[in-house]
């Protein structure tokens, strides 16, 4: 049960960051679509599939956050995206953000810890 709830709580977090999560994955390197939704069921076994992923790809693109160019070299013409700087300076405010949040939980009430509440 708990891990069940666990997973439904991730799932629920990844949705709501997963635009930054987006932007991570291309701060280390431009990625195509279905490399990003590879990643992110790698390292977070959470699933979401391209009717997410490219919509979001789109509206970061829209946004000025990341840009992005075909690939004709390979044997499918890719679409890879990159993060610019806008899409950085974004991912670095809110990486500080969060972390002012987590230092807030985790000093500011006391004993409560992210893991009790889980």
């Amino acid at each position: 049960m708990r891990g069940q709830k666990q997973r439904k709580i991730q799932t629920k977090l990844m949705r709501g960051l997963l635009d930054l999560v987006v932007l991570q994955f291309l701060s280390s390197r431009p990625m195509h679509g279905y490399q990003i939704i590879s990643d992110i069921r790698k390292n977070f076994g959470v699933y979401f599939g391209p009717s997410t992923i490219y919509p979001l790809l789109c509206a970061l693109e829209e946004k000025g956050y990341i840009k992005s160019q075909w690939d004709l070299e390979n044997d499918r013409p890719r679409k890879v995206y990159c993060i610019t700087t806008q899409g950085s300076d974004l991912l670095n405010c809110t990486e500080d953000s969060l972390n002012e949040i987590h230092r807030k939980l985790t000093t500011g009430f006391g004993k409560f810890t992210l893991g009790n509440h889980l």
